[in-house]
């Protein structure tokens, strides 16, 4: 004990008070990137339901109103949206490499669900398949045709989740991971365990010193 002083520790309070400050900023990042995911994915998922388009077409009973589903537009935004969600949670249990890919995903799953909307917002295709249906005549095409604010919704909450992925990317690797807490077998890590350290290192002994312990006892 007599033979550890402080001029042989540099500083190691500064490299806790550092690791703190990462693992909240870690914390916040990931609160905002699964708050952004979840909510974009939702509206994206509600969005998809709604009316995207209006039109008529003039048949034999005369001016008929016609209006199509963003799902019966595209079902791009909606399976995206749910790839998101997927990868939402996956990014929490990859690590290293793999929780960069699974981000990776996350945010190109939200820019296709967004592109998808703003195409399928001008897109009459469907409306036209109403109209030769209502008709009866397969050359028939809706006329009159306005676009509600449902698409343009479903691509602002796509970008959503291109935000989560594009968080996930910069500042997932100060994530914990789901099984962080446990060791490859899926036992508990034991308490000797994490109390474990290298008595060489400064950081080491003074955590041990802040714990009541005499880091150069061996046992």
């Amino acid at each position: 004990m007599e033979h550890v002083s402080a001029a042989s520790v540099p500083q190691p309070r500064a490299t806790g008070q550092g690791e703190a400050v990462t693992a909240g900023g870690g914390r916040r990042s990931l609160a905002v990137a699964l708050l952004l995911g979840a909510l974009g994915a939702a509206v994206v998922l509600l969005a998809s339901g709604r009316t995207w388009t209006e039109g008529r077409v003039t048949g034999v009973g005369g001016s008929v109103a016609l209006e199509a589903a963003g799902g019966d537009i595209t079902g791009a935004p909606t399976a995206l949206a749910v790839v998101g969600l997927a990868a939402l949670v996956a990014v929490l249990a990859a690590r290293g490499a793999g929780r960069r890919v699974v981000a990776l995903f996350l945010a190109l799953s939200g820019a296709g669900a967004a592109t998808a909307a703003l195409l399928g917002a001008n897109d009459s295709t469907a409306l036209d398949e109403q109209a030769a249906r209502t008709t009866g005549d397969t050359a028939a095409r809706a006329a009159a045709l306005t676009q509600t604010a449902w698409p343009y919704v479903t691509a602002v909450a796509a970008l959503l989740i291109l935000a989560a992925g594009l968080i996930a990317l910069r500042y997932g690797r100060t994530w914990p991971a789901m099984s962080g807490r446990y060791e490859r077998d899926g036992a508990p890590r034991a308490r000797g365990a994490r109390r474990a350290g290298d008595p060489d290192r400064p950081e080491d002994l003074w955590k041990a010193l802040d714990r009541g312990e005499d880091p150069t006892d061996g046992t």
